[in-house]
């Protein structure tokens, strides 16, 4: 909503400004300058990004659109860790095991839709909890495991949006591109009335206008937003891996979610008794 918000801003504040000084909008209008800067960054995205990370790109743009991670999203994987964790108490960690080996089949995991839809965490809680269900690895290396995990998930999830900043930083320069061919066609028609030659100045500015204005008010702040957003995805791992560090230590379920909560950031940060009657009525069902 936010991205759509700030688009119309950027829109409206430039092409606001443009016509109370006087200018036509209908200068603007140059297919064939968008034609060239676009079709050469889309060219320069294709030649120096693998197809997983354009794949990557249009996954994460349509998960800014779609609104990030809520408070509520968070409670629920509190409260799926404390469901597991009970198990395993009542159970032992041999309980674990079916819904660990196939969570999306997992009667209890179902639950839990926002969570089954996060690939990446699925299979960060199934292969964790597989490493401590084997007994053979101690708290410190588990800790150690799970950082290193979290940064290769990170490191790839950012490829995206490091791509797409590279877009940004090349929109100016083909802006040029599209500038500098504007003017060899200007010098072409030289001998021409003065009216036309100021149009094609005029058209050649415009694809100077239109490539930084791509970069430093849409791709440009675009590309950070998809950062912001794997800040949060990272976030949400960071919270398992508290949560299930702690039970590796032995520590009661509802402890263990406790120490995941207080990882949390504030504004999405469960309170101590919204999170406990949550966990209170899981053993109600």
């Amino acid at each position: 909503m936010f991205i759509f918000i700030g688009m119309i801003t950027v829109f409206g504040a430039v092409l606001g400004g443009y016509t109370m000084h006087g200018g036509q909008i209908m200068a603007l209008n140059q297919p064939f300058e968008v034609l060239i800067i676009g079709g050469a960054a889309l060219g320069a995205m294709l030649i120096s990004t693998p197809l997983s990370v354009i794949k990557g790109i249009i996954a994460q743009i349509k998960g800014v659109l779609g609104g990030g991670l809520k408070k509520k999203d968070y409670l629920e994987l509190l409260v799926m860790m404390f469901e597991m964790f009970n198990i395993a108490r009542k159970d032992g960690l041999i309980g674990l095991e079916s819904h660990v080996e196939h969570p999306e089949e997992s009667e209890i995991l179902k639950k839990y839709p926002k969570f089954l839809k996060h690939h990446h965490a699925v299979a960060f809680f199934a292969d964790t909890m597989r490493v401590i269900i084997s007994g053979a690895v101690q708290p410190h290396d588990l800790d150690e495991l799970m950082d290193g995990d979290i940064d290769a998930i990170h490191e790839e999830e950012t490829r995206p949006s490091d791509a797409l900043n590279s877009v940004a930083d090349a929109l100016p320069g083909l802006g040029i591109v599209a500038a500098v061919l504007g003017i060899v066609i200007t010098m072409a028609a030289i001998d021409g009335p003065p009216s036309i030659i100021g149009q094609k100045v005029a058209a050649a500015l415009v694809g100077t206008f239109l490539g930084i204005l791509g970069s430093y008010g849409f791709v440009g702040p675009l590309a950070a937003s998809l950062k912001h957003r794997l800040n949060d995805s990272k976030q949400y791992l960071t919270c398992m891996k508290h949560a299930l560090l702690s039970f590796h230590k032995g520590v009661a379920g509802v402890i263990a979610v406790e120490f995941a909560r207080r990882s949390l950031y504030m504004e999405v940060r469960p309170g101590f008794t919204e999170l406990e009657d949550a966990c209170n009525a899981t053993k109600k069902q």
